[in-house]
């Protein structure tokens, strides 16, 4: 696999660079997932972004830092998905939220002024605060590595913020059972809050944006025991996921229904070509869900 999609530059100081990559180019305008073939997705009611709290100074009592960090999905009224990679390898002190604003980072941007110096109240402004559950089978092999994760969230202070119907699961090997030609004639999106494609620039490669909702087309690719690959490629009409819509939703178009397939997880660097996402139909995915959520 060549990366994984968390951001940022945030917490490219605080977390190994096994679970970061890219520096945001912060000066340009917020957008997410490529900036081709893209739309805002206001719509997407259920799919948020995750939210860090951590402390990287020499007082551990109080958190310095707030960030999103990830993209996710709600799967029902309390249980937000994500991927592992974006809620481990953090400073023990580290606290989750989620938020389901369309616009995540100008929230945090009008946090931080109404809250200097103060990234509790900041995150607490913008998202509701939840537990992490990570696979505890991560990180496994590339075959499967386990790579899932759900915030246990209070769904009555979500109720209270946010109005959204949980995404659909897939039913048991549902992606295997339609084979390569159904596969192929199924229609594809993904979405989340991530940056855009490479920029080159002085310095070298940056990713701008992030922080805003948004969804693009995807095709199938290609079908492993644990991966879903989706083409992302700007000729045939598809737009792509990037860094920080890891954990972030793609979906399956079958029956009329928006069938939550997929979590992304890496793809190529560059972000034009590719995405991997883990499969949530398998045995695997299904047995760390089940204690979370009800099944179909």
């Amino acid at each position: 696999m060549t990366d994984r999609r968390a951001t940022t530059l945030a917490r490219a100081t605080a977390v190994t660079a096994a679970a970061c990559a890219a520096v945001l180019a912060t000066a340009l305008p917020s957008s997410a997932i490529n900036s081709y073939n893209a739309t805002p997705a206001p719509e997407r009611t259920e799919v948020g972004a995750l939210i860090a709290t951590w402390d990287n100074d020499d007082d551990p009592a109080t958190p310095d830092r707030v960030d999103w960090v990830c993209s996710g999905t709600m799967i029902d009224g309390n249980t937000f998905l994500t991927a592992a990679h974006c809620t481990t390898d953090w400073p023990d002190n580290v606290k989750f939220y989620v938020s389901l604003d369309q616009d995540v980072q100008a929230g945090l941007d009008a946090a931080a002024a109404s809250h200097p110096g103060d990234p509790a109240a900041q995150a607490a402004a913008v998202g509701v605060q939840g537990t992490a559950h990570t696979d505890p089978a991560y990180p496994g092999p590339a075959s499967n590595p386990h790579d899932i994760a759900v915030i246990d969230l209070p769904a009555q202070q979500l109720k209270a913020r946010w109005n959204f119907t949980p995404a659909t699961l897939p039913t048991a090997d549902q992606f295997g059972a339609l084979g390569p030609q159904g596969l192929n004639a199924t229609d594809w999106f993904v979405a989340g809050y991530g940056t855009q494609e490479a920029v080159n620039g002085p310095g070298g490669q940056t990713h701008p944006g992030g922080g805003v909702r948004m969804k693009a087309p995807v095709s199938f690719n290609a079908l492993n025991n644990s991966w879903i690959r989706l083409g992302m490629t700007a000729p045939q009409g598809n737009g792509g996921a990037c860094y920080g819509d890891s954990g972030g939703p793609n979906f399956a178009v079958i029956g009329g229904k928006n069938i939550l397939a997929a979590t992304t997880i890496t793809g190529d660097t560059p972000c034009y070509a590719t995405n991997v996402t883990y499969r949530l139909d398998t045995p695997s995915a299904r047995s760390f869900l089940s204690p979370f959520v009800a099944l179909p």
